[in-house]
């Protein structure tokens, strides 16, 4: 699936550009200052026979140099998962003799694409990049300040998207290149399977399927080790890999944390705006498969069939029996789907809920959510003047009787917040986030809280500190990533900080250093850090807040 949205963006620069030029009046005056931009400037572009060109574990790739940062694009890390591999664990890549052509973005992973772009506002912001979909779609992306053996610490980007949808340029935000520039880092981004190619479980019909309920993030495994065994021709240093994901990649984070296989392939987790204290029991999962397969009009012996079939046509029927189950099991429409399942194998228990995994016991975690993760607001202006009676009414079919106790305590707990806003706070509340810190905080390793608030201009100050807009900020692309921003010094100056933190913890495992004092979580006093324009230690402000959902 294709769209114009890039080339729309593409001329509404060309035509600010033009307009810049057009500012001055006299010609004699453009050719002089042409000529003094041009002294010096070369090409920031640069690709070559011998210019980018890596070798791996499978074959020599070539990329190309942007701005001075090395960069290589779907790099294969395993095999189709198509046919006989649909289901199953994923399978290394099939070794290349020619120079592998790492210059463009791996495929997307099979999912929903209908309608995509139907929401013009939700497109507009978050500046979505969608384009071929296949089954072929173990890529990983790569940017790098140089091909040496420097050993700088990497950092590995898990998409959002739920279990479902994303990939790993969803959005401009994901894009590794200011991020390695500054930080001198390495940056690495993954495509993995989703949805019911990566994590229906079929392993209750048939023992040969028994890792498929899981291998969506068998996959992430396995582009883990590809880092651990070729980030090394990358400037990278294999002991010292940070795994961080956004909603969905936050979960998968989480998930990733309680995986056997993947200890010791990353040293440092981050999780933003999205938790996994529990994933999905065995006997949910795998009744879940059995729909599938009854909705398919197959026998047991005939899962062979499922990976036959073209994946749009297994897609719409396991689509359809996760209606059917979530309406017999009396489930809301967002409740048990297809996403890892505790097998007691690959996913041994749930992750930190009733204890934490053992397996993260010495990994060093940051953990942040958003203020505003739901913004109603921000493209309907009149709910600005709801009142607390109004936002009690909209919220009674979620929180039932205790409605009118939660808004009231957020609203004495933050008494200069407007009601649209107490609305906003209450459906973004952060129980998860900070019952996964406090869960982590028993470990041994450090865990590190943080509530992002800072507000962007846009939609007339309607769009708050909502979901996804903290992750441009850590990536230092806030001019990148302007419909969520604005651009600007403003964000800039924050984005420094949290850039900056972020280096530090995959350095050090402690983000705290000049410029931003960051104290490691303790339940006690639920020491939380408040990004804004000037970030703040604070001890869990919304305590008693949330002590209403209890």
């Amino acid at each position: 699936m294709k769209s114009n949205r890039r080339n729309f963006i593409q001329k509404l620069g060309a035509g600010t550009a033009a307009l810049g030029i057009s500012g001055h009046t006299l010609a004699g005056q453009q050719s002089a200052n042409r000529v003094d931009q041009d002294k010096g400037d070369g090409p920031i572009l640069q690709i070559g026979e011998n210019i980018a060109v890596a070798d791996t574990s499978y074959g020599k790739v070539r990329g190309f140099v942007l701005r001075g940062i090395t960069t290589f694009l779907g790099i294969p890390y395993g095999a189709d998962t198509s046919g006989a591999n649909r289901f199953m664990p994923p399978q290394k890549p099939t070794p290349w003799t020619d120079v592998y052509p790492a210059v463009w973005w791996g495929n997307t992973a099979p999912q929903n694409m209908e309608r995509r772009y139907a929401n013009s506002y939700a497109s507009f912001v978050d500046h979505w990049n969608y384009d071929d979909v296949s089954e072929d779609c173990l890529r990983l992306n790569v940017w790098t300040p140089s091909l040496d053996s420097k050993n700088r610490p990497v950092m590995v980007w898990l998409h959002g998207g739920g279990y479902t949808n994303g990939n790993a340029i969803e959005q401009d935000g994901y894009n590794g290149e200011n991020f390695s520039r500054r930080g001198d880092t390495v940056f690495v981004s993954v495509n993995h399977r989703l949805g019911p190619m990566g994590y229906a479980n079929f392993a209750g019909i048939d023992k040969k399927f028994a890792a498929s309920g899981n291998v969506g993030q068998l996959d992430i495994v396995a582009a883990l080790e590809w880092v651990r065994d070729n980030i090394s021709r990358f400037g990278g240093d294999p002991g010292n890999i940070t795994i961080m994901g956004q909603s969905g990649g936050g979960a998968k984070v989480c998930v990733l944390t309680a995986m056997p296989s993947a200890q010791g392939l990353f040293h440092k987790a981050v999780a933003l705006s999205g938790v996994s204290l529990k994933a999905i029991d065995k006997t949910m999962s795998e009744k879940l498969g059995d729909y599938v397969l009854k909705e398919a009009a197959l026998s047991s012996n005939e899962l062979d069939k499922l990976q036959q079939m073209p994946w749009k046509q297994y897609y719409e029927i396991a689509t359809r029996a996760l209606t059917k189950f979530r309406e017999d099991m009396k489930l809301p429409p967002m409740g048990t789907g297809f996403a890892p399942t505790v097998d007691g194998d690959y996913l041994p228990q749930h992750p930190y809920n009733p204890v934490a995994t053992p397996l993260a016991n010495d990994v060093p975690m940051i953990i942040c959510s958003t203020f505003n993760e739901q913004s109603p607001s921000r493209t309907d202006a009149k709910l600005e003047q709801i009142d607390l009676e109004g936002v009690k009414a909209k919220l009674k079919d979620r929180f039932g009787d205790k409605t009118d106790s939660i808004v009231n305590s957020y609203a004495k707990a933050f008494p200069a917040k407007k009601p649209i806003e107490i609305w906003s706070m209450v459906a973004s509340n952060r129980q998860n986030a900070v019952a996964l810190a406090d869960s982590k905080s028993k470990q041994k390793a450090p865990v590190y809280v943080a509530w992002f608030g800072w507000q962007p201009p846009m939609f007339d100050g309607r769009m708050r500190a909502f979901h996804c807009i903290d992750i441009c900020f850590w990536y230092a692309n806030t001019d990148l990533m302007y419909t969520h921003t604005g651009g600007g010094a403003r964000p800039r100056k924050l984005s420094a900080k949290m850039s900056d933190a972020l280096v530090r913890f995959m350095k050090t495992g402690n983000p705290s250093g000049t410029g931003l004092t960051w104290n490691p979580y303790q339940s006690a006093n639920g020491d939380t850090l408040i990004l804004d324009d000037e970030p703040v230690m604070k001890n869990d402000p919304d305590r008693e807040a949330r002590k209403a959902f209890v």
